[in-house]
């Protein structure tokens, strides 16, 4: 069901395929970066916990990609916000 409301609205579920690829991709800037897998776990984690103290959000959302070009490397975050927390 979920997936049918997803199509119609525009939002296709990723094929297998691309997500195998953008963890291999992910894999091997974070090897060329030596960064290992626990690192960016435990950061993937921190950002959380820090970002869930301002803000409502959607942790299932969430991804921490890696970007390498010739000329830099960026960490890329994206998580969707449900609702800033009243302080």
């Amino acid at each position: 069901m979920l997936n049918l409301l997803q199509k119609m609205m525009g939002k296709e579920a990723p094929r297998s395929s691309d997500v195998a690829r953008k963890r291999l991709k992910l894999a091997l800037v974070c090897d060329s970066l030596e960064v290992s897998d626990e690192v960016l776990h435990n950061l993937r984690e921190d950002l959380l916990d820090v970002i869930s103290t301002y803000f409502e959000i959607d942790r299932k959302g969430f991804t921490l990609d890696i970007d390498k070009t010739e000329d830099y490397s960026a960490l890329v975050m994206n998580t969707p916000i449900l609702s800033a927390l009243r302080r």
